[in-house]
């Protein structure tokens, strides 16, 4: 079969790499989360005092991007693929609040999307690749053959993002989430390398009103109508 490169963009907390996910499981594609990536590389600064609620040493983790190796491994072929931070898996670890509050941040850091987008591209050369992120349409893979972007109001996204964290055991309030969500939008939307927007040619698709099943079988059928050249 026909095998396409999807790229997959949007705001925080929109649903991307759930999708993503069961896009790349339907299709029997590769899923790259390129979210987790930047996550992981938070965690190390946060582990390593590079970045704190009083201080963000960015020439300290420039010098050390070197000795940052990512990998995404599987437990079983069946197994969702998982993120592993210099041999360990931090799968949990990267998904906390704490780690959300400093990911755009370090994402505004030229040396650390040069890193991490080169990483990217070379996952993303062969065929049969679903990918999500903020600048995978515009940036990683401009040529992808199906680019959506995904979108939905703040509170509704907050309200996700406060569900997930509570139901998982976090002791977090619906107001800091809130406050997480706008002011990674500021960040995402105004930095001066790769801000996150829509590609000319992206599908955007506003799920604030839509369940996880409309929302895949939308994407699906985008995504069968591009492997048959329909579109």
């Amino acid at each position: 079969m026909h095998k396409i490169t999807i790229a997959i963009d949007g705001y925080s907390s929109t649903g991307k790499s759930t999708v993503a996910k069961q896009l790349a499981d339907w299709l029997e594609y590769v899923y790259i989360d390129t979210g987790a990536m930047y996550r992981a590389v938070t965690l190390y600064a946060m582990e390593n005092g590079f970045i704190s609620e009083e201080k963000f040493d960015k020439k300290a983790l420039i010098k050390k991007l070197s000795e940052i190796h990512l990998e995404f491994k599987k437990s079983s072929p069946t197994a969702k693929a998982e993120i592993f931070l210099n041999g360990k898996n931090v799968e949990s670890e990267i998904r906390t609040l704490d780690v959300s509050e400093f990911v755009s941040p370090i994402a505004t850091v030229s040396e650390v999307r040069k890193k991490l987008v080169e990483q990217q591209q070379r996952m993303g050369s062969e065929k049969g690749v679903v990918m999500d992120g903020r600048d995978i349409g515009t940036i990683v893979l401009p040529k992808a053959e199906l680019k959506i972007f995904m979108n939905a109001s703040a509170e509704q996204r907050a309200k996700r993002r406060y569900d997930e964290l509570t139901e998982r055991g976090d002791q977090v309030t619906f107001k800091d989430v809130l406050k997480n969500v706008q002011e990674r939008d500021h960040i995402d939307t105004t930095r001066k390398d790769s801000p996150l927007r829509k590609a000319d040619d992206a599908i955007e698709i506003d799920n604030s009103e839509m369940n996880l099943e409309d929302q895949f079988h939308i994407i699906l059928q985008l995504a069968k109508d591009r492997i048959a050249g329909r579109v």
